[in-house]
């Protein structure tokens, strides 16, 4: 079972950090604080004890309409590299046409107070560069046909990297996802938009939730996240 735990900070670089957390033994706010830039008007985060992947506890996320409506929680205890992600996700609603984000990642290369986000767009799991609204994939055609939906109603083991030399790989239950992969010797014709700009990602946080830039609501649970120097794996 997995448990709140920094492996070996003292005697590992912070480069080697891992943190993973079950939420068997509840939810601690002060290790996995909220997080509403600007404005909090709606959103709501809770333990919940009606369903998880594993065990019996997970955290539940009602994100409300509008930017405003905005809420997520999470951890500024990442690594100073290349950063792996995995959790298990579950979502109540379908993504739609409309821009939403469900994590949120302080981007420092970007700027102050700009994000790295993955959500989704024209019914796909995408990322957004909010510093020039860049996404990945391109949604042409092409693209959107290039990245997955997320199904509902069930868990899904959601893992991404970001490296510190720009490379984004992302997996949906252990399968590679075509359209958000950008790394060295990996031609990505769905990525032109997003590899206009030379900023490389600079995490400084990661944070599960909901962010709506039009008035789409959802409901999402995350359970057995773990932030890692190196894959983690489902």
């Amino acid at each position: 079972m997995f448990r709140q735990a920094l492996l070996a900070l003292a005697l590992l670089p912070f480069s080697f950090a891992q943190i993973s957390e079950d939420f068997e033994g509840g939810w601690d706010e002060a290790a996995w604080p909220i997080y509403a830039t600007d404005c909090n008007q709606g959103g709501k985060v809770a333990l919940d004890s009606t369903t998880a992947h594993s065990g019996t506890n997970s955290i539940r996320v009602d994100g409300a309409g509008g930017f405003c409506g905005h809420i997520f929680f999470g951890t500024t205890s990442v690594p100073s590299g290349d950063v792996y992600v995995r959790t298990y996700l579950k979502a109540s609603k379908a993504l739609t046409d409309s821009h939403v984000s469900f994590i949120t990642m302080p981007d420092s290369a970007q700027g102050t107070n700009k994000h790295l986000r993955i959500g989704g767009q024209s019914k796909i799991l995408m990322y957004n560069r909010e510093s020039d609204d860049a996404t990945l994939p391109d949604l042409s055609p092409n693209g959107i046909a290039a990245s997955k939906a997320l199904p509902t109603g069930d868990w899904q083991c959601f893992e991404y990297h970001v490296g510190a030399d720009g490379t984004i790989e992302t997996w949906l239950n252990d399968e590679a996802i075509e359209g958000l992969t950008l790394k060295s010797g990996v031609n990505n014709a769905n990525g032109a938009q997003w590899q206009r700009s030379g900023v490389s990602p600079k995490i400084t946080g990661v944070y599960f939730g909901w962010e709506s830039y039009g008035g789409d609501t959802n409901t999402f649970w995350y359970d057995d996240v773990a932030i890692s120097s190196t894959r983690v794996g489902c």
